[in-house]
């Protein structure tokens, strides 16, 4: 099987979903999850902390270069994801409506590059 990244992207400066909303998204998440494993599907997930509290590492010339902020200057940033086994495409994007459904936001599906074999 090949695997996807179901990458859930949020929106600088939207107001923040009320603490209700946000419990019920984590429930829904956790209810997909099982889901996800129940189906052989889940290989990994997890949420981020906001883009305030990103690091880039860059190296210049043969130097570290350490700043504060977000890679992209955009206000549409990666907020989590999960990592998913699926047969194809279409089985990839079933699971990610699942996901969108779940966890309130956009999700973009994009397969992971296959490793050459020895």
């Amino acid at each position: 099987m090949k695997q996807y990244l179901l990458s859930v992207h949020s929106v600088e400066g939207e107001p923040t979903p009320s603490p209700e909303v946000m419990e019920q998204a984590y429930r829904d998440v956790e209810a997909f999850n099982a889901q996800l494993r129940a189906a052989g599907a889940w290989v990994f997930a997890g949420g981020l902390h906001p883009v305030s509290t990103a690091t880039v590492v860059r190296l210049r010339d043969g130097e570290v270069i350490i700043t504060d902020g977000p890679f992209a200057e955009t206000k549409e940033q990666l907020g989590g994801f999960w990592v998913i086994k699926a047969t194809d495409l279409d089985s990839a994007l079933t699971w990610s409506a699942k996901a969108a459904a779940a966890c309130g936001g956009p999700v973009e599906v994009r397969p992971f590059q296959e490793m050459p074999e020895d």
